[in-house]
């Protein structure tokens, strides 16, 4: 039996259809256009439009960035050495190898945290050898309170056995050697050199940026830039106490939100480049 067209099958209206003029409602599309709605124009543009282009706000000439006087640096460095006369490194090791390791753990990482996880782990791994033949998840287990703690162990666990291959197990002492093994920048290099060799180097973290900003010493903001501008001002001879002391004194007065600028003992030097806020 043939099957029926969608037409026939639909049911008879009681009503006959209208035609399409009689209709009440227009069909969709067919009916008198609407009229686009008025679009409020802002006020200003009509008369902008006939003047032409806005014309730009003058902007002011940036000050050319003065280097800081010797004089002032030099007090600087006075009263920064009265105020932290034992200042060094705060991560606890007896020899290079352990600080290599423990700047590693150190990165987005408090020292004192440092200093709980590093007992255990030199007392399991005693050399670059035991670091590079360290199972991985036993590693990550050892050093998961530091935080991305798969990232440090893969950069221990690498650096270690480059270490082996290259240098014998021992640390190099110099930075382009250091900053050759993975996960070691100039940072971690400066750290290793200075305070286990004896090299002086800048070591600039988020606390040595900061201050040598505030205090007008650089006005640069990549942290090797701002390494080798402080190198241009401050004596050689002090480079790693200086960091040492900027560390302290960031962590202790300056802090990153609202300095101490009141309780400051270099407030008198600080020209307070950037502080909006202070306490």
């Amino acid at each position: 039996m043939p099957r029926k067209s969608p037409r026939s099958r639909r049911k008879p209206s009681g009503s006959q259809r209208l035609p399409a003029r009689a209709r009440p409602r227009a069909a969709p599309g067919r009916g008198r256009p609407r009229a686009a709605p008025a679009r409020s124009a802002r006020p200003g543009r009509a008369s902008r439009a006939l003047k032409g282009p806005r014309s730009r706000r003058a902007l002011k000439p940036r000050r050319a960035f003065a280097p800081p006087e010797p004089a002032r640096v030099t007090a600087l460095l006075g009263s920064l050495e009265q105020l932290y006369p034992d200042a060094t490194t705060a991560l606890r090791h007896r020899n290079p190898l352990q600080l290599l390791v423990a700047t590693i753990l150190s990165a987005q990482c408090t020292d004192a945290r440092v200093n709980l996880v590093t007992p255990a782990l030199f007392a399991r791994y005693p050399d670059a050898a035991a670091f590079a033949s360290a199972p991985l998840p036993e590693l990550e287990e050892m050093i998961r309170s530091t935080g991305f703690f798969h990232s440090k162990a893969v950069a221990i666990k690498s650096c270690c056995t480059e270490l082996t291959a290259r240098h014998a197990g021992l640390v190099p002492r110099t930075m382009e050697e250091l900053t050759a093994l993975r996960g070691v920048g100039r940072k971690t290099a400066n750290v290793v050199l200075g305070n286990a060799f004896g090299i002086p180097g800048i070591v600039v973290d988020t606390h040595v940026a900061r201050l040598a900003q505030r205090l007008g010493l650089t006005n640069q903001k990549d942290p090797v830039k701002i390494e080798h501008a402080l190198m241009s001002v401050i004596p050689q001879e002090r480079w790693t106490l200086f960091s040492h002391w900027l560390i302290l004194h960031g962590r202790q007065t300056c802090h990153a939100r609202k300095p101490r600028c009141s309780g400051c003992e270099l407030a008198p030097l600080c020209p307070r480049t950037g502080v909006t806020a202070s306490q």
